[in-house]
């Protein structure tokens, strides 16, 4: 299979192989012995292919970096981590480190797809009720109006007309539909369709805070391996930056990077640019100082993480109802604007 067709390793991938080399390495197994591990243990052949590409380049140029780089299906983040780890002479530490990156990204990419979900399948669930009831039950209603020598008037013919319109035009309406949905399922597996959907949570108000929190969660992450692989807060800064893609916190991390270039400390730096609160910002000094600054990273990033978990929760929980109260009085309304009247023609007729 070339290499322009493959695409990136999902973060469940790259967690375990991640997981998997740090084992060995630690083991003492060297990368190319460690690499042919993998190779043979691996049923899928795909993952075997990409595996053998890399195990090859890693027999000619000895280097990791460059021979995951040849295969196309590892991320850039992860490639520039993994020639840090091998000039570190720490790809032990790194690899692990990557692991729980990879492993908290899958957890927060899971969560955050399943707040989508919920939501739409509640819509798509009031939308069928809906529609059953204009294009099936309102017609039966009209029928009965036309025996009892009347007729429908105001929002229930209005209702019945709406309905006779949909069900004459419902293939065409179907395939508009599904058109949509595919067309919206693809830009959702092209970069650019991810970053448009991105943009839109950024700016609703029931998912800004999730992915400010993510996008925080995934900045914390990214310090707490640039710092375990020997790198400064500096370098840890630039190549977190480049990791995040949240434009604002892009450029809160620009302004962060020149106020410590000014000789600002690392944590007042992140206080006034607003990248951390106060308490965050105290906890990083007090890292700094007692020389433990990736522990303290490694724990804003698992506290950020929780709180996207929390507020993903708190939004399913309320829309859960909210969503049932509309269709419930969408439904009510629906059925009394033919009732009543209804109701009304038959007491006058006893």
């Amino acid at each position: 299979m070339g290499q322009i067709s493959r695409k990136l390793l999902t973060d469940r991938e790259l967690a375990s192989f991640c997981e998997q080399m740090a084992m060995m390495l630690k083991a003492g197994i060297s990368t190319l012995e460690g690499i042919s591990i993998l190779k043979e243990s691996l049923a899928d052949s795909e993952g075997r292919a990409i595996l053998e590409e890399a195990y090859g380049e890693l027999e000619i140029s000895g280097n990791l970096h460059e021979a995951l780089t040849k295969t196309g299906v590892f991320p850039s983040y992860f490639l520039n981590m993994t020639e840090i780890g091998e000039k570190a002479g720490r790809l032990d530490e790194v690899f692990s480190a990557l692991a729980a990156y990879y492993d908290r990204q899958d957890a927060l990419s899971k969560n955050i797809k399943s707040a989508v979900t919920y939501p739409c399948i509640m819509i798509g669930m009031m939308l069928a009720v809906i529609l059953v009831l204009v294009i099936k039950v309102m017609p039966i209603f009209g029928r009965v109006y036309e025996q009892l020598g009347t007729e429908m008037s105001g929002v229930s013919k209005g209702i019945m007309n709406f309905g006779t319109w949909l069900g004459r035009y419902s293939l065409v309406i179907v395939a508009i539909a599904a058109l949509l949905v595919v067309l919206a399922l693809y830009l959702s597996g092209t970069k650019s369709g991810k970053r448009r959907l991105k943009a839109m949570g950024r700016k609703l108000p029931f998912t800004k805070r999730i992915y400010e929190a993510t996008a925080l969660s995934r900045f914390a992450d990214g310090m707490t391996i640039t710092l375990k692989s020997g790198l400064d807060s500096d370098e840890g800064l630039e190549l977190s930056g480049k990791l995040t893609e949240d434009p604002m916190l892009r450029r809160k991390i620009e302004e962060c990077r020149e106020k410590t270039g000014e000789g600002m400390e690392l944590g007042a730096a992140f206080q006034e640019t607003g990248i951390f609160s106060g308490l965050y910002a105290r906890m990083v000094n007090i890292g700094i100082l007692s020389g433990s600054l990736e522990q303290v990273m490694e724990r804003v990033a698992d506290q950020f993480a929780q709180e996207a978990g929390e507020r993903i929760s708190k939004t399913v929980s309320r829309l859960e109802p909210t969503l049932v109260a509309v269709m419930s009085i969408l439904v009510g309304m629906i059925l009394l604007s033919v009732m009543l009247p209804l109701m009304g023609i038959m007491s006058g007729i006893g």
